[in-house]
């Protein structure tokens, strides 16, 4: 199987004010894109017959070579259908009900959902996932390259804190683009799908084992 750099999911200028079209072209066209070229390189023999998923789970804590890439291009595919241009509410009662339950309402997960984008030291990533065995929501931070598949977690939300996300932006101030983030681009019904995509859960659960 070769692996293709996906399309955005609209043109690189619609996430403005808050994301720049310079900002989404480096890091799309250069640094998705070398991702994707460094796991291409990577990949060896049957590898190449595996979903990236299963690639992700495989070369855990075993392949770094191959992991850090398979996850970065995994990652960054997600993020940017995690955002989207247009007015997104949160409208879907399983979730609503969920974010209600597990964090006591939607602006306390977003407090929760900064404090983790804030504070994770370095390069990396914030996530909203959805725990099977508890039927609960968690925010869940990640070093470099980590994600939450390969950990039994069903990824719904995620947002880049490498700086390579934000810097032309807005240089150190990290916050002002997690605000941005939260307050005007979250794709509810992204989120959404991939909680109610009950087969998608299934499998991720299986190749976390």
């Amino acid at each position: 199987m070769d692996f293709v750099l996906p399309e955005l999911p609209y043109p690189q200028k619609a996430l403005e004010p808050v994301i720049s079209a310079k900002t989404v072209h480096h890091h799309y066209d250069k640094h998705h894109a070398g991702y994707l070229k460094k796991l291409d390189d990577a990949l060896k023999g049957d590898e190449r017959n595996k979903s990236l998923e299963h690639i992700i789970v495989d070369s855990h804590d075993k392949n770094p070579g191959v992991f850090n890439p398979a996850a970065q291009v995994w990652n960054h595919t997600f993020y940017w259908e995690s955002m989207t241009p247009e007015t997104s509410s949160l409208e879907d009662k399983a979730l609503r009900d969920l974010i209600d339950t597990s964090f006591g309402s939607l602006d306390d997960f977003k407090t929760k959902f900064k404090d983790a984008a804030l504070g994770q030291f370095g390069s990396g990533w914030a996530w909203l996932v959805f725990d099977q065995d508890k039927s609960a929501l968690s925010v869940m931070k990640t070093l470099n390259a980590e994600n939450p598949i390969p950990l039994g977690y069903v990824p719904l939300l995620t947002i880049d804190v490498w700086e390579h996300a934000y810097y032309l932006d807005y240089q150190q101030d990290r916050g002002k683009y997690v605000d941005g983030f939260l307050d005007k681009l979250i794709n509810w019904q992204f989120a959404a799908d991939n909680l109610n995509n009950t087969d998608w859960a299934s499998r991720l659960k299986q190749m976390a084992g």
